[in-house]
């Protein structure tokens, strides 16, 4: 079985106010067990914010080192999940699913190596 990234797309800026987060990160977990009941999930995790990253950039001999995100934007990678699916249509499935527990965008790409 293949296996996909589920890559979660946030704003930036400070997190929703508690009220917002906290329905938000049930349904997370709900939808973390199904998964897991099924089969599907393999590992997921939530990042810092893009402001704690830092870049390596490899430039002739030697590798620049930069604080901060490697593209400027409005959003970052704000965490992921990897699941085992079939295939693409199935792990479209529990992309769905996630992007509606938490109203974001997320990109679902296959991990190569993996049949």
């Amino acid at each position: 079985m293949k296996q996909y990234l589920l890559s979660i797309y946030q704003p930036d800026g400070e997190p929703p106010p508690p009220e917002v987060l906290e329905p938000i990160m049930r349904d997370l977990d709900a939808l973390n067990e199904e998964m897991r009941a099924e089969g599907a999930w393999v590992f997921a995790a939530g990042l810092h914010p893009a402001s704690t990253a830092t870049v390596l950039r490899a430039r002739g001999d030697d590798v620049l080192i930069t604080d901060g995100p490697f593209a400027e934007g409005k959003e970052h990678l704000g965490g992921f999940t990897i699941v085992r699916a079939p295939d693409l249509d199935a792990a479209l499935v529990w992309g769905r699913k996630l992007a509606r527990v938490l109203t974001l965008p997320v990109e679902v790409r296959p991990l190569y190596g993996e049949d």
